[in-house]
C-alpha cells in the first residue's frame, strides 16, 4: 500500500493491531475519544523511554482530555508487555511488526546508524479528534518537551 501524505483535517487511516493487553485495537474503536498516537523506536532504549514515561506522567491530563494514548513501534508484543511491566506504563502499546500502520502514516525514514543505512521509525506523533479526523501532526520529534506540547494541543 502506497502511503498518502496525511495532513491536519483528514480522515486518518483506520488499523487494526495487536497491543500489549493482548488485545486486538482498531482505531475506529476509540471514535467518541481523541486519541494520542505515537510512533517511536524501539522499547527499551533511552529516549523512546523517557518519551514513555513522559506520557505515563500526564496520564491524568489526557484522560481530563477524554483522550487515549496509544503507541506503536515494531517491536513485538512480547517486548512491548516487558516494556510496559518495567516502567508501569498506563496506556497500550501496539505492534506492527509487518509495518503496515508504519507505511499508512509515512513514518519509516531511511537513518545513518554508525555508519550504515537502515529504515526506521522517525518519531511521530498524530492527535486525531473523537470523529477521527486528524487535527495534528508533529513529526521529526524531540523528547524533551514534547508530551506538553502534545497536551498543549489536546485542549484545544
Amino acid at each position: 500500500m502506497e502511503p498518502i501524505t496525511l495532513t491536519e483535517g483528514m480522515q486518518a487511516p483506520d488499523f487494526t493491531l495487536p497491543g500489549s493487553d493482548q488485545c486486538q485495537h482498531r482505531l475506529k474503536d476509540y471514535l467518541g475519544r481523541k486519541v494520542i498516537l505515537y510512533f517511536y523506536p524501539r522499547d527499551h532504549t533511552p529516549g523512546c523511554t523517557n518519551e514513555a514515561k513522559d506520557f505515563r506522567d500526564a496520564i491524568q491530563s489526557f484522560k481530563d482530555q477524554n483522550a487515549v494514548i496509544l503507541g506503536v513501534s515494531r517491536d513485538s508484543v512480547q517486548s512491548h508487555e516487558k516494556f510496559v511491566a518495567k516502567h508501569d506504563l498506563p496506556f497500550i502499546l501496539l505492534s506492527d511488526t509487518e509495518e503496515t500502520v508504519c507505511k499508512q502514516y509515512d513514518v519509516l525514514k531511511e537513518k545513518n546508524m554508525y555508519g550504515k543505512k537502515a529504515i526506521g521509525i522517525k518519531r511521530s506523533t498524530f492527535i486525531i479528534d473523537e470523529t477521527g479526523m486528524i487535527t495534528k501532526i508533529f513529526r521529526k520529534v524531540r523528547v524533551p518537551n514534547h508530551v506538553e506540547q502534545v497536551l498543549e494541543q489536546c485542549t484545544l
